[in-house]
């Protein structure tokens, strides 16, 4: 279980570099870019199948997985755009960042799960600090006018976490699977694109660069990660540690010059890390009598 967590995390660390790269890859419209970027983390996934079991290709796939699967991957991405055009990028962005609280909490729903009382605080303890980084310290201003957006991006935070802790459900399910939804979810979004946007392509190949580097890693191997930490690690360590991320992305933005250092980041960084510490606290503590069981 420990090794499927660690898996999942990197899932996490992968996101950190999101926005970075969407930064450094110009004036890309979101739809488009999302299916450019899925496109290529389909590729990443079919690359993979080439050295997995024949078994695992050729599992056949229930169909309310097909369901939960592109539901959540295009689903999220379609309704956080649309959360982004309709409400400010702040509280909208907080939002749908409650997803990893909605996963510790929905846990406790889960067949073989126990819900303890250090998730729930070191998930809280992360939402704090995600609202430091978010807000840079500022206030929040819900206003009644972007209603709409504020919806869509809870719809987002709720897609998101449903879809982690539904995987859970299909632990047999093979993580190829995702190839496919990845490959659904740059359809749609192309869809999307044409019936929403202007075409507009990198500039340069310091553009498409980081375009391919955002399919490699946080539209590509990230999605397979966290379907291996879902499907078979603590899945309430794994939510409450998923408030790295904001944190993550900003150290990254910091080291790349593009960001500043500041005590925010730091009482950001002491909230996030101690939330993840407190919930992690059975597994790190955890001394099995036994040689442990393989993820």
């Amino acid at each position: 279980m420990a090794r499927a967590t660690l898996i999942g995390f990197s899932a996490v660390a992968m996101w950190a570099l999101l926005a970075l790269l969407t930064n450094a890859s110009g004036q890309v419209p979101p739809f488009l870019l999302s299916a450019i970027t899925f496109a290529i983390g389909t590729c990443v996934g079919l690359a993979a199948r080439l050295v997995m079991p024949a078994a695992d290709r050729s599992q056949k796939i229930p169909p309310q997985v097909w369901v939960i699967g592109i539901a959540g991957l295009f689903g999220y991405h379609f309704f956080y755009f649309t959360a982004l055009r309709s409400a400010p990028a702040v509280e909208a962005s907080l939002i749908a960042y409650l997803w990893p609280l909605l996963i510790v909490l929905g846990s406790a729903l889960m067949p073989g799960e126990r819900l303890a009382w250090n998730h729930v605080v070191g998930a809280l303890l992360g939402l704090a600090g995600t609202v430091l980084i978010v807000t840079k310290g500022g206030g929040l201003a819900f206003d009644a006018r972007y209603a709409f957006g504020y919806a869509m991006a809870a719809v987002c935070a709720l897609l998101w976490s449903s879809y982690s802790l539904l995987s859970r459900r299909f632990p047999s399910v093979p993580t190829s699977t995702v190839t496919w939804f990845c490959a659904a979810t740059s359809v749609l979004s192309l869809v999307c694109h044409f019936l929403l946007e202007k075409t507009v392509l990198p500039d340069g190949p310091g553009q498409w660069l980081a375009v391919i580097g955002l399919g490699l890693m946080p539209v590509g191997a990230a999605f397979y990660a966290w379907d291996i930490g879902v499907k078979r690690g603590n899945i309430q360590v794994l939510g409450a540690a998923s408030y790295a991320a904001p944190l993550l992305s900003t150290l990254v933005l910091i080291a790349a010059g593009v960001a500043e250092p500041s005590l925010r980041i730091l009482a950001a960084c002491m909230l996030i890390t101690g939330g993840a510490a407190l919930a992690a606290k059975s597994l790190l503590m955890h001394k099995p009598a036994a040689k442990e069981v393989n993820a």
